[in-house]
This record gives C-alpha cells, sequence and structure tokens, in this order.
C-alpha cells in the first residue's frame, strides 16, 4: 500500500534547495512516489494510507559516514584526553586504553550507539571498526542503511601517531584481509540491499605500502567502499615524514591508493598542496566535526571543497547525534574563516545528507525527489526553539535538537515513529549498555593500577 503524507513542509535537500510547503510526499515500496501540492496528492492517491503531518516539516536523513559504535564505552572519558598537536609525538590518541570487551558486549554498545543514531535522525551509517561480524547481525535489525567497513593494519608496538621505527607483522595485515573477505562474503547485500561491507585501512602510519596495496586492490575487486583515517592527528603527519619522507597525501598518492571511491577521514592536518591531491583523486572527506572541535584541529573544508573533494559528515567517537555535527561543521568553518554568512546552513545539510550518501556509494539517496529512496525524517518544529518556523534548513541547522526528530524512514519502512524506536528495546539497551560500561571499566582499572582515573567518575564494579 501507498504511505501519503499530508500538510506537511518538505525540505527537499536538493541542489537548488528547493522546499515544499502545504505539501505531500508518496511512498511506495521504497521510493518516493512523488512529491507536490497536498490537494494535488490526495487526489491523486486517494488509496494510500494517509498520515496528517501537520506541525511537522519532512528533511533528509543524515549519513553519518564515519563512527565507531564500540566507542560509545568512552563516553565522557575521552573527549579530553586528545593526544599533543606539539612533539614530541608517542602515539595514540588517550593515554587511557579502551577496556576490552566481548563479542556480547561489543554488541551491546554497538546497539546503543545505533539508538542514538535513529533517534537524532540517521538514515544511513558507515561503521568503521574490528571484528565487525561480532555485531552485523545486530546492526542490520536496527534497520538502518549500513556500509561496515572492516578495518585491517600491520604494524605493531605503537599506535596511529608514533613517528617511532614502522615493525611490521604480515601474518596480522592477512589476518585483517581475511575478516574483510569474510564479512564481505556473509554480509554485504543483507537487509534486502540495505547493508555493503566495505574495505578500511586503519591510517598510512599503521599500514605497509604491500598492505595498502593489496586493500586497494581487494576494494577494486570486491566493487566497493574504502576508508582510511587521514592526517588525523600531527603526529600522524610526523610518523608518515619519518617512515616515507612524503607527507600522508602524497604518499597514498605515490602508490596509487587515493580514489573516488574513498572515505578519507579528518583530513584537519594537512598542506594546501595535500588537499589540491585529494581534489585531483576526487576523494571523499568525513567532516567530523564535533571530534574535531573537542580536539582542538579544524580541517579545510571550503578548501577541500574547491580542490575537488566531495564533503560528508561523521560524528566519530563516543557520540552519534547528527544535528549537532551539523551545527558544529557549520560554525567551526564560519569561525576559521572569520565569515559569518558562509557556509550557509544549505550548504551544511547537504554536507550531512546527500554529500554522505552520495560517498556511501548510494545515489539515489540523501535528498528527496521522486523515484529516490524513501529515507527521511520528520520533526516536530512546534517546538519553542523553532518557532516562528520561517526559514527551515536554517532554523533546524542552527536551533534543532536530536529530540526534535520525530519520525524515521529508511527504505520505505519505519525504524522510529510517533517518538518511538521501533527497531530498539530502548530502555533495554540503555540498562544493558550501563551494566556493560560499569564491568568493562571497572576490569580495566582493577587490571592497571597505575592508570589514573578520570576526575569525576563515577564508583565502578558496585552493580
Amino acid at each position: 500500500m501507498a504511505i501519503l503524507i499530508r500538510n506537511a513542509t518538505v525540505v527537499t535537500g536538493d541542489a537548488e534547495d528547493t522546499i515544499h510547503y502545504g505539501a505531500a510526499l508518496a511512498i511506495v515500496g521504497n521510493r518516493i512516489a512523488a512529491i507536490g501540492p497536498d490537494a494535488e496528492m490526495a487526489a491523486r492517491f486517494q488509496k494510500a494510507e494517509m498520515i496528517d503531518a501537520a506541525g511537522r516539516a519532512i528533511f533528509p536523513g543524515f549519513a553519518n559516514i564515519h563512527t565507531h559504535l564500540v566507542m560509545t564505552l568512552a563516553r565522557g572519558v575521552f573527549e579530553d584526553l586528545s593526544p599533543p598537536h606539539e612533539p614530541p609525538f608517542c602515539g595514540g590518541l588517550s593515554p587511557i586504553p579502551l577496556p576490552s570487551l566481548s563479542p556480547a558486549e561489543q554488541a551491546v554498545m554497538c546497539r546503543l550507539g545505533a539508538l542514538e543514531a535513529i533517534r537524532s535522525g540517521t538514515t544511513a551509517l558507515l561503521e568503521d571498526a574490528i571484528n565487525i561480524e561480532n555485531y552485523a547481525g545486530d546492526m542490520v535489525e536496527t534497520g538502518l542503511r549500513l556500509v561496515l567497513a572492516e578495518r585491517a593494519w600491520d604494524r605493531v608496538g605503537a599506535s596511529i601517531g608514533d613517528p617511532s621505527e614502522f615493525r611490521r607483522d604480515a601474518a596480522l595485515g592477512q589476518a585483517g584481509l581475511g575478516r574483510i573477505e569474510r564479512l564481505h562474503a556473509r554480509w554485504n547485500g543483507a537487509g534486502e540491499g540495505r547493508v555493503r561491507v566495505g574495505v578500511s585501512a586503519w591510517a598510512p602510519d599503521m599500514c605497509s605500502v604491500e598492505l595498502l596495496r593489496e586493500l586497494r586492490a581487494l576494494q577494486a575487486r570486491l566493487e566497493t567502499i574504502g576508508t582510511i583515517h587521514l592526517n588525523q592527528i600531527w603526529g600522524e603527519v610526523a610518523a608518515v615524514q619519518a617512515h616515507h619522507n612524503m607527507l600522508p597525501s602524497e604518499f597514498l598518492e605515490s602508490i596509487d591508493f587515493l580514489n573516488d571511491r574513498l572515505i578519507a577521514a579528518h583530513c584537519r592536518c594537512m598542506t594546501a598542496e595535500e588537499e589540491g591531491i585529494l581534489g585531483r583523486h576526487r576523494v571523499n572527506i568525513a567532516f567530523n566535526s564535533a571530534i574535531a572541535a573537542r580536539r582542538g584541529l579544524s580541517p579545510r573544508i571550503c578548501e577541500l571543497v574547491e580542490a575537488g573533494c566531495n564533503v560528508g559528515m561523521g560524528s566519530d567517537n563516543m557520540a552519534e547525534d547528527m544535528v549537532e555535527v551539523t551545527r558544529t561543521g557549520l560554525f567551526m568553518e564560519r569561525v576559521r574563516r572569520r565569515d559569518g554568512r558562509n557556509p550557509t546552513p544549505e550548504e551544511a545539510l547537504r554536507w550531512a545528507t546527500v554529500n554522505g550518501y552520495r560517498a556511501m556509494g548510494v545515489p539515489k539517496g540523501g535528498w528527496l525527489a521522486e523515484g529516490n529512496l524513501a529515507d527521511f525524517i520528520m520533526i516536530r518544529v512546534d517546538r519553542p526553539h523553532l518557532a516562528p518556523f520561517l526559514r527551515a534548513v536554517a532554523a533546524f541547522v542552527h536551533q534543532g535538537q536530536a529530540s526534535d526528530v520525530h519520525d524515521v524512514m529508511v527504505d520505505g519502512r519505519w525504524i522510529m515513529r510517533d517518538g518511538k524506536v521501533l527497531t530498539l528495546d530502548e530502555a533495554r539497551v540503555i540498562r544493558e549498555a550501563e551494566e556493560v560500561a560499569d564491568r568493562a571499566w571497572a576490569r580495566l582499572f582493577a587490571e592497571n593500577p597505575q592508570i589514573e582515573r578520570p576526575l569525576g567518575l563515577r564508583p565502578l564494579g558496585m552493580g
């Protein structure tokens, strides 16, 4: 049966920033069948299920093109423990390691991340992680559109951002390649085609030339999306210079790793010449604005766009709120450029929607048009912080909150309706996540008494 959503403001997110007022949107199967004036659409789709959207606005769903769902475990801990931006660099993104988790515990934390993602209007998500097989089934059941990018690396005895000697373990790299192949064989195309399996190289300073070439060849053979952390921190830049006497983007270009199906995450510690390199290869950029702001770093997004890159957005670690990510990205670019008018809210919305879908290899998603995928959100506009709702995009980007998201549809199926997530047991997810976090952090500090506990950490292991 067709669905007709009536009496709505429809923000298409298209290249012309088209907005339909007093409009209706029709869905047939997993596609948008039509958008038009309410009365005309009601006459055309008389037998459809009618939904009154008075007081609501329909927006494209967000595409989060760089996140690590397991890292919800470190929420409130890692945000204030960034590595130094000046030498000496010793590697790592936090002086406190992430507690180890069992496969079942991993799945719990990933369900928590997916719950937050849905509640904040995410419809498509790229997960970059290790051992995704442990929770891939849980992710499919959320109803989200997914790219599951299993990670590989072959450097041992060091972490990202460490300029010390590169020591390679070829078997470690081969194990990563094997995990990618197995995940692809089992899960690519799952969820009625909503799920794709991608290829992730951890970072240029964590992978040998040999492994990077194998990963690029595997990406081409599987005809899928690739991703890598690139120019994430200044220690990474120093490490690549120490190992290869080149900057990270120069190094990747020299081994033919860059391509237009690659998503480079971060790109915030780079030169103008490197921005030009990425632009020439039409690389997709994951602008992870919220974590960048927390680390006190900022990529030059407008310059990357001018160079030829497609810029999408990601939440990265500890959070999945794409409403916050979009607004933070807009603000960071305005502050960096000292320009109170540019980028516009409409441009920021495109970063977070259609550009992200394009980066994930989904050409008919991320904006609302006849024939496109029925991936969208409905927000309540009858809220004090959104009234008067004069400029729809500006109001939502500047003042919107995740709690304004009232309904989420992916592939023609409601995964959140009337403020209730339908694919996850919200109370159980939150309860289990608290229990897992309590056990995991208690284990870590008990086994490593030399680690200083962060200020304000609650008592652990009492449950």
